[in-house]
């Protein structure tokens, strides 16, 4: 049997990856419940590369290009693209955002009408990247201990690993050389009165914002990011500007509901990428910063496969 603590997105790839392969695998969860797990329950699921390209290394759209596909097998992915767009005032933030990636179509108000119609007349310019995706993470890792069960796995809610594991997801509650905490806040609106279909990302100077679509009116509005090691509830400043950044991107938001706020720690190396550490006999994998439903499902297979190498190692 194959131990693993923490079921984040990580731990639960992980244990779905060798569930597949035919091990039998026990994921331990301190917390009774997913929602516990307040990083991997507030992310955004966007399965976005080519905007994450802008400022991250090129590795993430190495490690990304095939989320979408394996997420696919798991839980519904809706791949209707990202678009981003930026207020008259900011055109000088899309070209440089445009500067910096690549797979992307530049858009005018016609094609941006055509996509959002309820954009319709607010933005001149947008660009379009139609091989991106998103999901509902809360969703995602329920269908992840679903299908973990369906092949023979357990987890085990409320319960903490034992002393030594096999491999450790444990993100922020482990003592990694070099790793530290990101602070992301996100709120959650509802808004009836404006439809938006698709990932759209405001760029901002100061705080550039992304909107995802939950369905039946509900949006998830993110995220900040910020070196801090706190717990503490969101802020009145980041509350206000991811706010602001919503009626800016169309005024129907002044109307919505705030139905939750939520913080997150996400664990990252200087680097921003993740890795697979062996310490003792246990595999470490962490540091997976803003990228967790993205790289997981390519660090999980890497994992796989080295502990299955190490496995025939010793059985020869």
């Amino acid at each position: 049997m194959i131990t693993i603590a923490g079921a984040g997105v990580a731990g639960l790839c992980v244990a779905l990856e060798l569930a597949r392969r035919g091990h039998q695998v026990t994921v331990f969860e301190q917390g009774e419940s997913l929602e516990l797990n307040q990083s991997s329950h507030l992310a955004g699921g966007m399965l976005a590369p080519w905007c994450e390209k802008v400022s991250a290394p090129e590795d993430v759209v190495r490690l990304g290009a095939g989320a979408a596909d394996w997420w696919a097998k798991v839980t519904e992915v809706q791949r209707t693209g990202t678009l981003v767009v930026a207020p008259p005032r900011d055109q000088a933030e899309l070209r440089q955002f445009a500067s910096r990636t690549e797979q992307y179509e530049q858009l005018g108000d016609n094609r941006i009408a055509d996509l959002e119609p309820d954009l319709a007349g607010r933005f001149s310019k947008a660009l379009f990247f139609d091989q991106e995706c998103h999901l509902d993470p809360r969703q995602a890792r329920q269908d992840l201990v679903r299908q973990i069960e369906e092949l023979g796995s357990e987890v085990r809610f409320g319960e903490p690993a034992p002393e030594r594991v096999d491999i450790d997801c444990r993100g922020g509650a482990v003592d990694l050389p070099e790793l530290r905490m990101v602070r992301g806040e996100m709120v959650m609106l509802e808004c009836p009165d404006v439809t938006i279909t698709r990932t759209v990302r405001l760029l901002h100077p100061r705080i550039p914002i992304y909107l995802v679509p939950r369905g039946n009116g509900i949006y998830m509005l993110g995220a900040t990011m910020v070196e801090s090691d706190s717990w503490r509830a969101i802020s009145l400043r980041s509350a206000l500007e991811l706010l602001g950044a919503a009626f800016a991107l169309h005024p129907g938001f002044g109307e919505a509901s705030v139905i939750e706020t939520g913080v997150g720690l996400r664990p990252a190396f200087p680097d921003n990428l993740p890795r697979i550490i062996k310490r003792d006999d246990t595999y470490h994998l962490n540091g997976f910063y803003r990228h967790g439903y993205l790289l997981a499902p390519a660090m999980a297979q890497q994992l796989a496969d080295q502990f299955e190498q190490e496995q025939m190692k010793c059985a020869s």
